[in-house]
Formats: C-alpha cells, structure tokens, sequence
C-alpha cells in the first residue's frame, strides 16, 4: 500500500526537529508506537477524521492518540503531499491549552513563509 502523505518533521532554524526531539525523549517505547500508529493512520488514510484526526484551522489538524499518561496530540499542516509533524504534546485537561496551539500556530507560519 502507498501513503497518501510523506511525513516529515518540522525543523528550526537551529536544525533542531522539536516533535522528533518530544518522540524520542519525552515519551515511553509504548507511547511512542500508539502516536506513531496514529500518525500512519493519518499518512494513509488521508483525508481522515474524527475520531484521529480533527481540523483546529485553516491548514492546521491534530492527530489524537490515547496513551497510558493521558491524551496526545500532534499538530501538523499538509503542503502538497507532505505531512509535517509541527508539534506534539501530552493534554492534561479537557481544553487544549492556549500555549501549546501557539506553538503550533507560529511553527505553522514560519513553515508557511
């Protein structure tokens, strides 16, 4: 089966990859494989929606993914036929804290430039 999106990851003017970086240290083995299904799911089975993936803006969704401390998310915006992984990160509420969709917004624009 071919995927619908190439995932990459977004990257700063450091050279840094922040959503990489959140994967691999931030998170559990197990946590990582559930996101990491998630994100497949997404990459093929794109347009996809609830209840993995839901729009938050123009040219902004979230991947969903429930992991053993709560509830993932990890933003992304699609440009032709790359999805980019612009943040990620573990809710602890009900609300998507104001925060961390800043961060997605501004990686979104400076991606956008």
């Amino acid at each position: 089966m071919i995927p619908v999106l190439t995932v990459k990851f977004f990257c700063t003017d450091s050279g840094r990859e922040p959503v990489r970086d959140w994967l691999k240290n931030d998170l559990s083995p197990e946590d990582r494989r559930i996101i990491g299904i998630d994100i497949k799911t997404a990459q093929f089975g794109w347009p996809i929606g609830m209840p993995v993936v839901r729009k938050i803006a123009t040219n902004l969704w979230e991947v969903r993914s429930r992991i053993r401390d709560g509830i993932a998310r990890t933003f992304f915006t699609v440009v032709d036929s790359e999805m980019i992984l612009l943040h990620g990160f573990v809710k602890k509420s009900q609300k998507t804290p104001k925060e961390e969709l800043l961060v997605a917004r501004t990686r979104l624009r400076k991606f956008s430039k």
